[in-house]
């Protein structure tokens, strides 16, 4: 088995950012205090509304115009040793059904109103050049046995999320959702959050695509390993990623936390987007502000990431698709959160006495 090198120095790209605008949060903590209903009624609501004023800069807040979601695609060679129930050449088929609106994120994302971007960040295949722009590689290596990437490539993989997340807010984004496709890409995922979180894998490790109890355990095996090759850079994130990562994942990172810098507001989705998460607030100290989880999926590791992110789940659905689709079933909520904290009217416009009435 090839040993991992040690930590490399390079300077992270990922840097600390600063947080939502606390003066526009209690302007709106202040405002709904003066809408037509009781106080806190709104439950989850009511926080949102003031996390996305905190976000925008402005109490009551602005409509969302163009919410996006960006499907990040990559292979993974862990793949080949039976971790996941599908093969690999399913990733780069998805990206076609993608493009061509027939995916579950095509769905969800017309009925929440976004609309989809795909990347192809590490196919190991050949794409449709409107979408390989921004690829590192083919495919990333099989971290139980070899690091994922080379240094040059882990910091190209966070370069093109961070250009990605430029990219859509340049164009308008007013929110942004990171969604992932690539068969295998649960084994990484899960290394990494158990590697940061210091947990045993067998707590972590659950059935990703529906592996069978042998897939179960030969995946368990490869996250066992990796997360011994991965113990020496575990206080180095980007050196993390290279070891136990893949080149789809370090770009999620750089995706995310970007967006954090650009002070655009991100729904992060389910297991895979929520390591990279995971690894990007490591030294993005901070990012973890601009987020909000979308769901909780059913893999075990998904609910101990968020426990380390200190975010609670909007939705608990039993979902474990990926591909932006629970973020997506939580948008709705934002911008329910944005109507009733903007369109609602104050006590005193309607004329509702805000008197409690007395008991006889």
């Amino acid at each position: 088995m090839t040993e991992t090198s040690e930590p490399t120095g390079i300077p992270t790209p990922l840097r600390p950012v600063a947080p939502p605008s606390a003066d526009a949060r209690r302007d709106a903590s202040e405002r709904q205090k003066t809408l037509t209903k009781p106080a806190g009624s709104l439950g989850r609501i009511e926080d949102l509304g003031e996390w996305i004023a905190a976000c925008q800069d402005a109490s009551p807040p602005r409509p969302l115009t163009r919410p996006r979601v960006v499907v990040f695609a990559g292979d993974h060679g862990v793949a080949a040793h039976g971790v996941s129930a599908y093969p690999a050449e399913v990733t780069g088929q998805m990206v076609a059904n993608f493009l061509a609106g027939g995916a579950a994120v095509n769905a969800l994302s017309a009925v929440a109103g976004a609309s989809v971007r795909v990347v192809d960040i590490s196919v190991d295949s050949e794409t449709d050049p409107s979408v390989s722009a921004h690829k590192v590689r083919r495919s990333s290596g099989s971290i139980d046995r070899e690091d994922a990437l080379t240094s040059d490539d882990v910091l190209a993989a966070i370069d093109a999320g961070r250009a990605i997340a430029d990219e859509e807010v340049d164009s308008g984004a007013d929110l942004l959702i990171a969604g992932d496709m690539g068969i295998g890409n649960t084994t990484p995922a899960t290394a990494l959050i158990a590697t940061l979180t210091d947990t045993e894998p067998v707590a972590a490790v659950g059935r990703g695509t529906g592996v069978d109890d042998a897939g179960w355990m030969r995946k368990t095996a490869a996250i066992r390993d990796a997360m011994r090759r991965a113990r020496p850079v575990v206080k180095d994130p980007v050196a993390l990623l290279r070891v136990a990562g893949g080149a789809d994942i370090a770009a999620m990172a750089g995706f995310v936390a970007q967006a954090a810098h650009r002070r655009t507001p991100v729904i992060l989705d389910g297991l895979v987007v929520t390591a990279a998460a995971l690894v990007a607030e490591e030294s993005a100290r901070g990012a973890r502000e601009w987020w909000v989880a979308g769901h909780r999926s059913t893999e075990p590791a998904h609910s101990i990431a968020l426990r380390h992110l200190r975010i609670e789940p909007l939705l608990e659905l039993d979902m474990r698709l990926g591909e932006g689709s629970g973020a997506l079933v939580a948008l709705p909520m934002i911008h329910a959160a944005i109507a009733t904290l903007s369109q609602m009217s104050t006590f005193a416009d309607a004329g509702v006495s805000t008197e409690a009435a007395s008991e006889d």
